[in-house]
């Protein structure tokens, strides 16, 4: 079992950068795909970005796709999403997730999830 703790949300301007951090607890981070997922008011929550277990593969949503990078550390347990060229409609609550499988898209894949940081993006 993982436990997530992501941080690093906030109010930013459109246009600006933020970066999110989800620190993992355990001995065997390097044996999960990481994904990001953000939830919007009165939304469902939407797939973002995932990376495989060596951070060799990477995908993404295609509203993200060219201002937000994911990535990790697995020395240091802690999967990353590099916010870029941010806009109104980023704004949600930003959750991380760890699956045994397989990158993917489907929300329902991920067995552990993290309690969410919320981003807000002015316009």
């Amino acid at each position: 079992q993982v436990q997530l703790v992501e941080s690093g949300g906030g109010l930013m301007q459109a246009g600006g950068s933020l970066r999110l951090s989800c620190a993992a607890s355990g001995r065997t981070f390097s044996s999960y795909t990481m994904g990001w997922f953000r939830q919007a008011p009165g939304k469902e929550r939407e797939f973002v970005a995932t990376i495989s277990q060596g951070g060799g593969y990477t995908n993404y949503a295609d509203s993200v796709k060219g201002r937000f990078t994911i990535s990790r550390d697995n020395a240091k347990n802690t999967v990353y999403l590099q916010m870029n060229s941010l806009k109104s409609e980023d704004t949600a609550v930003y959750y991380c997730a760890a699956t045994w499988l397989a990158p993917t898209v489907l929300e329902g894949k991920y067995a552990y999830w993290g309690q969410g940081t919320q981003v807000t993006v002015s316009s």
